[in-house]
Parts: structure tokens; C-alpha cells; sequence
């Protein structure tokens, strides 16, 4: 992992990720841990919804993308973690096969008032499938240590 520093963030910055094929194993594997829903469980249950068939959760597709956007360096070993996620839509369904591309864009950075050795990184994201096509944005302020604390921003 980087150590990337709120001082190595830019606004306007934009951070891709390598893209990620989902696969119908890796579906069926999430969704018996973590989102037992007919439509992410089994073909069959899948079909018989109205989705017409097997689709991703859309904590999997969250996981999916986050995780191909750490790898990318958007966070690194200064990140002291988030406050949550904001405006967080599922716009289209993933389905086995779709590759996943996902980006991150840094909106806003302010130092924090209160504890001036980080600053808050407000990121907006967005994961496209291979057609172009959003399937899920959100937006989330990181927590960031500073590297330097005595000079002003």
C-alpha cells in the first residue's frame, strides 16, 4: 500500500481502476454470505424475478469497486478510514460476464477544525459495465493523516 498523504490528493483528481469481470461463481459466493436474495442466490431465482435473471448484489458491487480503486492507489497507508457514503444508487444490474470499471474523482479537501493532523477527502465515484453503462455512484469522505502540520493549507 501507498503512503499517500492528504497533501498527495488533488481536486479535480481522477483515480481509475483496473476493470473486473463478475463472474456467476463469484455472484452465487457473495450472495450466500452476505445477501441471500433469490435473484443474487441461483439462476433459477434469478429468472423468476423481475431482473430475468442472476444479478450482483449491490454491497458487491460497492466491494468490488472500492477494492479495484484501493489497488489503483486511492487510498494508502495514511487513510484513516470514512465517515460513510453518501447518495450511494445502484443504476443498472451487474450480471455474470460484466466487466467493471470504476473511478474516483476527488471533489473537495478541507482540513479537519478539530484535529488538524488530517483532512477530509470528499471522493465521488462511479462504476461503469462494459457497455459505458452506470451501475452504481456514491460519494464519501475519507479521513486522511497530513504529512506536514505546520504549514497551512
Amino acid at each position: 500500500m501507498s503512503e499517500r498523504y492528504y497533501e498527495d490528493y488533488a481536486v479535480g483528481e481522477v483515480i481509475s481502476g483496473h476493470p473486473v469481470t463478475v463472474t456467476e461463481s463469484a455472484i452465487i459466493d457473495f450472495a450466500f454470505k452476505y445477501d441471500p436474495q433469490p435473484f443474487h442466490l441461483s439462476l433459477p431465482g434469478g429468472e423468476a424475478s423481475s431482473y430475468g435473471g442472476l444479478i450482483a448484489s449491490g454491497w458487491q458491487t460497492v466491494a468490488v469497486s472500492f477494492r479495484m480503486l484501493a489497488q489503483a492507489g486511492l487510498v494508502g497507508a495514511a487513510s484513516l478510514g470514512s465517515f460513510g457514503v453518501d447518495q450511494l444508487r445502484w443504476h443498472r444490474p451487474v450480471r455474470p460476464g460484466d466487466s467493471l470499471f470504476a473511478t474516483a474523482t476527488v471533489r473537495e479537501m478541507r482540513i479537519s477544525a478539530s484535529k488538524p493532523d488530517r483532512g477530509h477527502v470528499t471522493i465521488d465515484y462511479s462504476t461503469r459495465n462494459q457497455r459505458g453503462e452506470e451501475v452504481l455512484s456514491m460519494s464519501s469522505v475519507q479521513i486522511v493523516r497530513r504529512r506536514d502540520q505546520t504549514v497551512a493549507v
